[in-house]
């Protein structure tokens, strides 16, 4: 099962930035603190700044920074910026009419995986970037 790393490198992305309090980094930059490719962490930006949470210059000394204070971002803006998937999501195999756990799972569960679908972006809501970076600098 493949997974989605992009909220969670985006985080990493908003806490490096949030952490250069008046200073801008390169993609070169925070893909090392990521440990990724530059082109990748781009990409990435790309999308945080289509939000409106960071803001870019480009050219060869290109460079980003936060477009808010870190406790004006929620973690939720970042998680909808990435545009991340759904914590859990229901397969696609097709029922097999004899078994009625088959015909029925989608539809029962769809109801549990809105809810805690819903109860973790209220969480998220209710962090800011600041929270994090605080814990990040406690550590």
């Amino acid at each position: 099962m493949a997974v989605n790393t992009q909220f969670s490198i985006a985080v990493h992305i908003m806490a490096g930035l949030g952490c250069r309090t008046g200073e801008c980094a390169t993609s070169a930059q925070l893909a090392e603190s990521v440990n990724t490719s530059p082109s990748f962490v781009r990409r990435v930006l790309a999308k945080l700044s289509k939000a409106h949470l960071i803001e870019t210059a480009t050219g060869k000394a290109g460079s980003c920074w936060l477009a808010k204070n870190p406790e004006d971002l929620s973690l939720l803006q970042i998680y909808r910026a990435v545009d991340a998937p759904k914590v859990f999501a229901i397969h696609k195999y097709a029922a097999q009419k004899p078994c009625p756990v088959s015909c029925n799972i989608k539809s029962c569960l769809e109801a549990v995986l809105t809810e805690s679908q819903k109860a973790m972006e209220a969480r998220l809501a209710k962090i800011s970037l600041a929270d994090l970076i605080a814990d990040v600098q406690k550590k």
